[in-house]
């Protein structure tokens, strides 16, 4: 099965007061984390965000901007991370948010054999909506919903299609950690000084 892997960087960060891909953690971005927990689970890595792609030159991934759906939601970012997989005749694509930078390296194996069709992470009784694994044959549906019923959620997508939750252990930290605030960033720090590489 070849498999896409997608770093969604499409939030406002807002409570970050900086674009979070961009923020450092050890020595490197958080996007740098993301790509390297992922890149030796997938076939290829590409960045999915909008805006000027030039900010991303430096990673020396292609980057894909949500489709022109007039929807602003990381939904409309699958939507064009499905498309990009599809047209590169990939089986499936992982999605995982630019922010998680602990995310497990048996991510894509484990999520596969969650379930052949979509599966999302877990961990400490929490969905991650948009750490998962989708095969492209899940495009044409995507693309009906939203379209047509207005479906903006991911969490609605997630249910709609019947997606298989994960679980991962919590201990010692949760690998799924999104960092969202400069709290959540100093929490990071204390994390990484004993996480391993």
């Amino acid at each position: 099965m070849r498999i896409a892997g997608a770093v969604i960087a499409g939030g406002r960060s807002s409570r970050m007061g900086q674009e979070k891909a961009f923020v450092i953690l050890g020595g490197q971005t958080l996007l740098a984390h993301v790509i390297a927990r992922i890149a030796s689970q997938t076939d290829e890595v590409f960045i999915n965000a909008n805006g000027d792609p030039a900010r991303f030159d430096g990673f020396g991934r292609a980057v894909i901007p949500d489709l022109s759906s007039g929807i602003a939601s990381p939904l409309a970012g699958l939507q064009a991370c499905l498309q990009f997989a599809a047209a590169g005749h990939f089986d499936a694509v992982l999605t995982v948010p630019s922010d998680s930078p602990f995310v497990p390296r048996d991510l894509v194996r484990r999520l596969a054999e969650g379930s052949p069709r979509a599966a999302i992470a877990r961990s400490g009784g929490q969905d991650h909506f948009l750490t998962g694994l989708w095969t492209v044959g899940l495009r044409p549906e995507l693309d009906r919903a939203m379209a047509q019923e207005g479906l903006v959620r991911v969490k609605d997508w997630v249910r709609r299609c019947q997606a298989v939750s994960v679980a991962w252990p919590v201990g010692p930290h949760d690998p799924f950690f999104n960092v969202n605030t400069p709290e959540d960033l100093a929490d990071a720090r204390r994390i990484a000084a004993g996480f391993p590489a």
